[in-house]
């Protein structure tokens, strides 16, 4: 059997029609493989520094045609109001149509820095520590709950006297290192300042909450591989903060 005038040419024009879906079908791969433009994100001040910003770097290097713009606040921000892609969310998560992905967990506790501890009072109980300034975030208040040795089953309150009050961690941690007074602060955020000596573990069978992080996204189907990436990325430098 042979193929007529007109099957020959209708061979061609196919022939021709699949190199053009293969190649476009390439193109397509291709651009999923290397993602480019807009890549928004926020994220509260306690993982900047030392989660978000290596995950971030790392994420640029692997992905140089994203172009992140990053937002740091501790307050909510709605993905879809802001026209953000991710959000990374300490707390508990209120009910939303947004998909969460589980990062870990970090426990708050106490610091201060050497020179504060030197000239006052020895801390050996809660109850001593009514006797000292505290430095307070915008998500704390004058009373605190407290676990010993991180048994979540058995709690305690206790009021403490507010000496200083900011918006930031960074700040916060800045005060406490400048001898301001005492915090109750999540573990992970103060690595560097405690391997240099700046602050010191107080009470260490004592902590605050455990937080939750998540890291929200708002789509529905596949995530773009850089938001997959980013995910990975951010748990691997959490994880090793918490284990620092």
């Amino acid at each position: 059997m042979l193929l007529t005038d007109i099957g020959e040419s209708l061979l061609r024009q196919c022939e021709l029609l699949k190199s053009q879906v293969d190649g476009a079908l390439d193109t397509l791969d291709s651009s999923k493989n290397t993602p480019s433009g807009d890549f928004s994100i926020t994220i509260p001040n306690s993982l900047e520094k030392n989660i978000v910003m290596p995950a971030l770097t790392q994420l640029c290097a692997e992905y140089p045609l994203i172009e992140p713009r990053l937002i740091v606040t501790d307050e909510p921000l709605d993905l879809v109001g802001n026209k953000l892609d991710v959000s990374i969310y300490g707390g508990d998560l209120k009910d939303s149509n947004y998909r969460a992905l589980p990062i870990g967990s970090a426990t708050e506790v106490f610091c201060a820095a050497p020179s504060y501890l030197a000239n006052k009072p020895s801390i050996n109980s809660i109850a001593e520590l009514k006797a000292h300034k505290f430095v307070c975030t915008s998500w704390q208040s004058n009373h605190f709950t407290l676990y010993k040795d991180k048994d979540y089953e058995d709690k305690l309150t206790t009021q403490l006297r507010l000496s200083f009050q900011t918006n930031t961690l960074s700040s916060a941690i800045e005060f406490v290192c400048r001898g301001i007074g005492l915090a109750l602060l999540p573990k992970f955020s103060l690595q560097d300042e405690i391997l240099n000596n700046r602050l010191s573990i107080v009470l260490p069978h004592y902590t605050g909450r455990e937080w939750p992080f998540h890291l929200v996204h708002r789509f529905q189907g596949d995530k773009p591989v850089h938001v997959s990436r980013f995910y990975q990325l951010v748990k691997h430098y959490f994880n090793r903060a918490l284990n620092h």
